[in-house]
C-alpha cells in the first residue's frame, strides 16, 4: 500500500513524524504533500521542507490516507479540497488513519457513525459512534489515535494493517518498544 499524508502549518510534529518514521522503518512508502508549496511548519516551530506540492497530487495513486493532528485541523477542515480527498478515500473503500484532532474531520463528515473511535478527548463530540479511551482504535478501515502520547501504538496499528504482524513485531523490537525493566 502507498500512504498519502497532506499537512499544513500547525501540524503536530510528534504525531506526523513519529508515525511516518515507524511506517518507513517497516518498509512502507509514505508521501508527504503540503497545502502550501513544498514546506510546512509544525505547531512547535519545526519546518519540514522538500514536500510534494498539491499540484503534483494524483489521489488515485494512493490507497491509504494518514491525517495527523495539531492545530492544522482548522485549515484542513475549512478546505473543500481536503474534505473531498477524505471522501474519495472513504468512497473507494481505502483505509483512513487519523490521530488527535484528525478524527474530528472524519466525525464532522459523518464517517464515524456506528464506528468505535478515539480522538483528542476534549474534541470528542457526538459523532454517532462509540468513543474509546485508548491510544489507538481500529474499526473496519478506519484507524484513530488519541493524541501525541499514543503515536507509537497508532503507528503500529497502521503498520500491522499494511505489512502484517511479523513486520510490526520486528520494528517494535528494533526500537525496544517493549518495556525493559
Amino acid at each position: 500500500m502507498k500512504v498519502l499524508t497532506i499537512i499544513t502549518n500547525g501540524f503536530e510534529e510528534i504525531e506526523t513524524l513519529g508515525t511516518i518514521d515507524i511506517l518507513r522503518r517497516g518498509g512502507v512508502n509514505v508521501d508527504i504533500y503540503s497545502m502550501h508549496g513544498t514546506e510546512a511548519t509544525g505547531k512547535h516551530g519545526i519546518t519540514i521542507k522538500n514536500l510534494y506540492p498539491l499540484e503534483a497530487l494524483n489521489v488515485h495513486s494512493y490507497d491509504f490516507l494518514f491525517i495527523p493532528g495539531g492545530s492544522q485541523y482548522v485549515e484542513l477542515e475549512s478546505s473543500t479540497f481536503f474534505k473531498s480527498v477524505i471522501l474519495d478515500f472513504f468512497n473507494r473503500g481505502c483505509y483512513i488513519a487519523a490521530i488527535c484532532a484528525g478524527p474530528t474531520l472524519l466525525g464532522h463528515l459523518g464517517l464515524l457513525k456506528g464506528k468505535k473511535y478515539t480522538c483528542f478527548t476534549s474534541m470528542n463530540e457526538d459523532f454517532g459512534g462509540t468513543y474509546i479511551d485508548d491510544y489507538a482504535v481500529k474499526d473496519g478501515k478506519i484507524i484513530t489515535g488519541i493524541s501525541a502520547s499514543g503515536t507509537l501504538d497508532f503507528a503500529f496499528e497502521i503498520l500491522e494493517v499494511i505489512r502484517g504482524k511479523e513486520v510490526t513485531e520486528v520494528v517494535k523490537n528494533s526500537i525496544y518498544y517493549y518495556s525493559k525493566k
